[in-house]
């Protein structure tokens, strides 16, 4: 997962494996162009909906790129291998539910400064816990 600010800078990256953890760099960094589209498109439906999940950005030979954007535009980006097919859509969005609610706790830490990049032992134990569910 990805957890990018409303500038789109990455305060979180993580990625199994790490071999081509470049190449998901730039996945991501080019889905977030159609989460931000995604979400000028929705317009004021969003701001009024409760639902934050943007479900699939698009699908890849490879990889399903998943976006997610929370009330202060922070933006979550998930990438899963095509070829995991027991993944469903209700599961994806509870993953990302999970994220918003770790990062929602570190929010809440006083000693952490919005905008800084996550370094938080709890937050890495909770994505590795989740990408092992899904690899």
């Amino acid at each position: 997962p990805r957890v990018c600010a409303a500038a789109n800078y990455p305060l979180y990256i993580r990625s199994i494996p790490t071999e081509n953890e470049l190449k998901f760099h730039y996945t991501v960094h080019t889905s977030l162009d159609v989460v931000d589209e995604k979400i000028s498109a929705m317009g004021k439906a969003l701001v009024d909906q409760r639902e934050l999940y943007l479900g699939l950005l698009y699908p890849t030979e490879d990889y399903k790129v998943y976006g997610y954007v929370t009330n202060s535009k922070v933006k979550f980006v998930m990438v899963v291998d095509s070829s995991n097919t027991a993944l469903r859509d209700n599961e994806i969005r509870s993953m990302f539910r999970k994220l918003h609610n770790s990062y929602t706790d570190i929010m809440c830490n006083p000693f952490y400064n919005p905008g800084d990049r996550i370094h938080s032992r709890a937050f890495d134990n909770m994505v590795n816990s989740m990408m092992m569910q899904v690899c």
